[in-house]
């Protein structure tokens, strides 16, 4: 084949690869612009509406619980001080709610496991692992006036580890206020490991649990 050949040959072929990417179909802008705000608001909707993991042992609260919670929590509570909130993600978007939070009167951090809570609350989120109950960072041990705990597994092991971990967060060992929420069959071992009570309320569960549940705390409540 001559030069002038293969030159020949060489155009056609661009020719026809240009046809070929025409009949490629192309979106409009308006199309482009409406599938991102339909995948920006999917994500917004899944951070918002967090679904229970299982594999983590994770059950959210009733509303009610919910807000019955954090009512005490904060009504025990002074402006200034500092709550630690370990394993119960639901209570964040109520303790957020409150003026004594949004104003900074009260601070409220979240230690969690599930990495999707450090996106839907990235200021208040803290990584935790009861496994490992003593990685607390320096800055986080001995700041808190009151903790709250829903240990994830209905376990000695579990519960003990917690109980460490409480001990680093809690601002002073002797006044430093607990509530933990978990199943009543941990009775004895709460009461032993945090000076507790059983409380009159009974926390619930968006998910009716088949395991009876309980409230315990180390001072005398107001609310629960």
């Amino acid at each position: 084949m001559s030069q002038e050949e293969e030159k020949v040959v060489g155009e056609q072929s661009k020719q026809a690869g240009v046809e070929e990417d025409d009949d490629i179909p192309q979106l409009s802008t308006h199309t482009l612009v409406a599938l991102s705000e339909f995948f920006a608001e999917r994500e917004c909707q899944q951070k918002e509406n967090i679904e229970e993991n299982w594999q983590l042992s994770q059950f959210w609260y009733s509303k009610e619980t919910a807000e019955k919670l954090t009512a005490e929590c904060l009504s025990a509570v002074n402006d200034g001080a500092h709550i630690a909130c370990i394993s119960c993600p639901t209570l964040l978007e109520y303790f957020l709610l409150d003026q004594a939070v949004v104003s900074g009167r009260v601070s409220v951090t979240l230690f969690e496991y599930d990495e999707r809570f450090a996106m839907k609350y990235p200021q208040q989120f803290v990584g935790y692992d009861y496994r490992r109950p003593l990685q607390i960072a320096p800055e986080q041990q001995g700041v808190y006036e009151l903790v709250i705990v829903d240990p994830p597994f209905l376990s000695d092991e579990c519960i003990v580890k917690v109980a460490q971990s409480v001990r680093l967060l809690a601002k002073n060992a002797a006044n430093t206020k607990v509530i933990i929420c978990t199943g009543a069959v941990m009775q004895n071992l709460v009461e032993r490991l945090f000076f507790a009570h059983r409380c009159a309320f009974r926390p619930t569960h968006e998910k009716n649990l088949a395991n009876e549940f309980a409230c315990f705390a180390n001072y005398n409540t107001q609310i629960l």
